[in-house]
């Protein structure tokens, strides 16, 4: 209804101005005024009583027809009940009503978030629970599933890397593609190109606006495949206004794998964390290890925190009176009031 009054010159009219809810409903900036009504009755009521003694009575006798009840009669109270109307609504705009509208705007910087994973067959080593791709793609969802207003997309690779998501804020897209499409095998080339994943994520990241672009790369070994060298693809990240934060996941040296049937072989592990740390601090960002599941997941959280988009909000405050309205009213009524002062309904027989 408040809406309405902006647009439409008769809003005045409705009757909902009077209703309990809407009176509660205002703010008042001249709140003390409210108290007065309590003093109407009492006016009143002080005006009956003083004119009892004074009032000129004339004696004449009635038939019976004038003696007895009339709905008439009611009609003297008329003039009252609209000087009281009067008064009430005077009082309420001498109160001033208002009604403020709280106005927010958000401005959201968002970030591009490159998401590249090791699908090499060594992130099937169970050294994290269930193995070490699962492990990631668990808190990678997690992670998704904690942003609002970035683009995230998906890099996955091995000996080479290919692009399996664009950046997008479809998160139920990535969460899904994580869940079923990522997989060992997934890439025919064996081993693992790290600066391939690199060039590619920032292929796509270049091409970005915002303000902050970033690459999350998780691996459990070295770069042994692939002709970009990780440190030169971290060049051209670095060229393109990218950080990039690597997590080397796994423990190194000998781990112990079980086969389909249960038999136990023995794997070497080997991880080159000298270069994932080179590759952290040529583009300012961080590097972490993780060796568990509790680790990793630490280690997303912290890049979260890291990482978070800026929000600029913006609040109009706009304060619209409503005391004319019932100054209006006042004025009605006590214009109702004046012409019924001046015919029969002031002058209706006393019972």
């Amino acid at each position: 209804m408040f809406e309405s009054v902006e647009n439409n010159t008769w809003a005045w009219l409705s009757l909902e101005w009077f209703y309990p809810q809407t009176l509660m409903s205002f703010e008042w900036q001249n709140v003390y005024y409210l108290y007065i009504l309590l003093g109407i009755p009492i006016v009143f009521v002080i005006r009956r009583i003083g004119n009892i003694p004074i009032r000129a009575k004339i004696l004449f006798n009635l038939t019976t027809t004038y003696k007895s009840w009339r709905p008439i009669i009611w009609l003297r109270f008329v003039p009252y009940i609209l000087l009281v109307f009067c008064l009430i609504n005077l009082i309420i705009a001498l109160a001033r009503p208002q009604q403020t509208k709280v106005q927010v705007r958000q401005m959201t910087e968002g970030i591009d978030i490159l998401l590249a994973i090791d699908v090499s067959e060594s992130m099937l080593l169970e050294d994290l629970t269930p193995n070490r791709l699962d492990a990631a793609k668990k808190v990678a969802i997690e992670f998704i599933k904690g942003r609002k207003y970035d683009r995230i997309g998906l890099v996955v690779f091995s000996g080479e890397a290919f692009s399996l998501s664009p950046l997008t804020t479809d998160y139920s897209l990535l969460e899904n593609y994580l869940s079923q499409e990522v997989q060992v095998g997934m890439v025919p080339q064996p081993e693992t190109a790290i600066g391939a994943a690199i060039g590619v994520s920032t292929n796509r990241l270049k091409e970005s606006n915002a303000k902050s672009k970033v690459i999350i790369l998780i691996s459990d070994g070295d770069n042994t495949a692939g002709n970009l060298d990780p440190l030169t693809a971290t060049q051209l990240a670095v060229y393109n206004s990218i950080k990039i934060y690597p997590i080397l996941v796994g423990s190194e040296g000998d781990i112990i794998v079980k086969d389909e049937k249960g038999n136990k072989t023995t794997v070497r592990n080997t991880a080159n964390e000298t270069t994932l740390r080179q590759i952290a601090q040529k583009s300012e960002g961080q590097f972490f290890r993780s060796v568990d599941n509790q680790t990793l997941s630490e280690v997303f959280k912290q890049i979260d925190n890291l990482e978070k988009s800026k929000i600029i909000e913006t609040k109009y405050k706009k304060t619209e009176d409503f005391y004319s309205i019932y100054l209006v009213w006042g004025i009605i009524f006590f214009v109702f009031w004046l012409f019924t002062k001046g015919t029969f309904i002031s002058n209706a027989l006393e019972d």
